[in-house]
């Protein structure tokens, strides 16, 4: 009986290792964030875009959102935050292991895979291959991809469905990831994280990505769409607020209770005053009426 305690133990600490999303802090703020330089050509991106400690951005007929950070406090803060949640994703420990180092079309056969921590020991190239995460046993779940060296994917689509959301998604690479258009133009969804000090840098050429690319080296863009908000229009349930968001959400919401409550009370206040005002008229009217009827004895007598 013991022993049988002793195994639901560990299945359920297996199961919270992965429950809970890595933080990605300050760094959640940014769609893009390079460490060395950041070169962006005829991309669109929604989002903040950062370097550090670097100072090299390359703007060329690119779309930008947000607010371009340069080696300022925000970036460096979010630089830090980034490494951290990259190092907090290596100590995790995996659900699954896929030793299988290419996939080309769907062979082999890889998912819909359910939330949880799928490690590739080496690194891992992906051609015409679409990859299906499904939330139906968790739309909130967490899935994050641990690859051990370069993630390279040619016409590598993500798709979400039954819930699934692409701020949940986490691909942690240990060198250079890498993402090339094929026909038709793919779309990758998660936070692709490539953390490595060496070699540690995003490309990704066409397609879209919903999500963010955070490197610690460079991040390179040419004609891709890069959607840091992790929202897709035709993706409802595909939301990404933060909790800090939340939080407020809800503190609002709590307030507008509170003042509904409030106006209530005003409205109790008042009726209870009208009341009071209307039975202090009608005394006075009765005292008035029965002072008139003491007048009219007085005469009559």
């Amino acid at each position: 009986m013991k022993r049988i305690v002793l195994v639901i133990c560990m299945l359920s600490m297996g199961s919270l290792a992965w429950a809970q999303a890595p933080s990605l802090g300050t760094a959640a703020n940014f769609a893009v964030l390079g460490g060395t330089a950041v070169t962006c050509t005829s991309s669109v991106i929604t989002g903040d875009v950062g370097i550090s400690p670097g100072s090299a951005v390359t703007n060329t007929g690119c779309t930008i959102s947000g607010t371009v950070h340069v080696n300022d406090l925000a970036a460096t803060n979010a630089r830090t935050d980034f490494l951290s949640a990259y190092n907090a994703i290596g100590l995790i420990p995996c659900t699954q292991t896929i030793s299988t180092a290419a996939f080309t079309g769907n062979v082999p056969a890889l998912g819909p895979l359910g939330p949880g921590v799928y490690c590739f020991p080496a690194g891992v190239t992906f051609t015409n291959t679409t990859l299906t995460l499904d939330g139906t046993t968790n739309p909130n779940g967490i899935w994050i991809f641990k690859v051990g060296a370069a993630l390279t994917g040619t016409g590598f689509q993500v798709v979400l469905s039954n819930g699934a959301q692409p701020c949940n998604v986490f691909w942690a690479v240990g060198a250079a990831a890498t993402l090339t258009t094929s026909t038709p133009p793919p779309l990758f969804q998660g936070n692709l994280l490539a953390g490595a000090t060496i070699g540690g840098s995003i490309t990704i050429t066409g397609g879209s990505l919903v999500g963010r690319a955070l490197a610690s080296v460079a991040v390179t863009m040419t004609g891709t769409n890069v959607n840091g908000v992790c929202t897709l229009v035709d993706q409802a349930k595909a939301s990404c607020k933060n909790n800090e968001d939340d939080d407020r959400d809800k503190d609002k919401d709590k307030d507008k209770d509170k003042d509904k409550d409030r106006d209530k009370d005003k409205d109790k206040d008042k009726d209870k005053d009208k009341d009071k005002d209307k039975d202090h008229h009608h005394k006075d009217k009765d005292g008035h009426d029965k002072d008139k009827d003491h007048q009219d004895d007085d005469h009559k007598d």
